[in-house]
């Protein structure tokens, strides 16, 4: 995890699997350093994000890693983008609604117990890429599952007070865009984590106001 530099007030954490760390595009193309590079732009002092997210990993396996090396500190922002693969393998949505729902504490925890400072971030439609197919894998069944994955997600998020942010729309607005691709053909490419950045833009910014607002003066 990258530390804090002396003089920047406001830190974010991302939790996450191959979506958040950016499997097959460049570290400042993944959506949580191009979602700092935003907020910078606009004269907010942020620190570099800090990510705990690994390709291939399930709800399960980040609350593992987590547990094992927690964040050392707390974080203004925290977002949580995870269960991708926890659909890929078959899992029951029960089980993915009893992990998440564990998760999520975890993250409210990194904010400081504050859940509005917690961000959940949708599952984006993998069937729409080329690899679903290549694989023998039916787009249609994919979707559904990952909609009632994205159903049990944002109401946990209602639940707990947290934010949401949809980004299965765009995943899926696209259709087979290559722009949006990334080489391998199932990953998202910079360009569309660019377009999540912009969706979460606003919602870091309240979250700053919001923090600035409540230091001491």
């Amino acid at each position: 995890m990258t530390a804090e530099p002396p003089g920047l007030v406001f830190s974010i954490l991302s939790l996450g699997d191959s979506y958040t760390i950016g499997e097959s595009v460049e570290a400042h193309e993944r959506w949580p350093n191009q979602l700092v590079d935003a907020l910078r732009s606009r004269g907010f002092a942020v620190a570099d994000a800090a990510i705990i997210a690994r390709t291939g990993w399930t709800t399960d396996e980040l609350s593992a890693a987590i547990d094992q090396s927690p964040p050392p500190r707390l974080f203004d922002l925290v977002t949580l983008l995870i269960g991708v693969n926890d659909q890929y393998r078959g899992r029951a949505t029960a089980d993915y609604a009893s992990a998440f729902r564990v998760l999520l504490e975890k993250a409210i925890g990194f904010a400081a117990d504050v859940a509005s400072r917690v961000v959940v971030i949708s599952i984006p439609d993998w069937g729409m890429m080329p690899f679903a197919s290549a694989h023998g894998r039916d787009p249609e069944r994919i979707a559904a599952e990952i909609d009632e994955y994205n159903r049990i997600n944002r109401a946990e998020a209602s639940r707990a007070g947290a934010g949401y942010a949809d980004i299965t729309s765009l995943s899926r607005f696209v259709g087979r865009d290559r722009r949006f691709m990334a080489p391998d053909g199932l990953h998202p490419s910079g360009l569309m984590y660019e377009s999540w950045a912009r969706l979460l833009l606003p919602m870091a910014e309240r979250v700053i106001r919001v923090r600035s607002s409540s230091e001491p003066t």
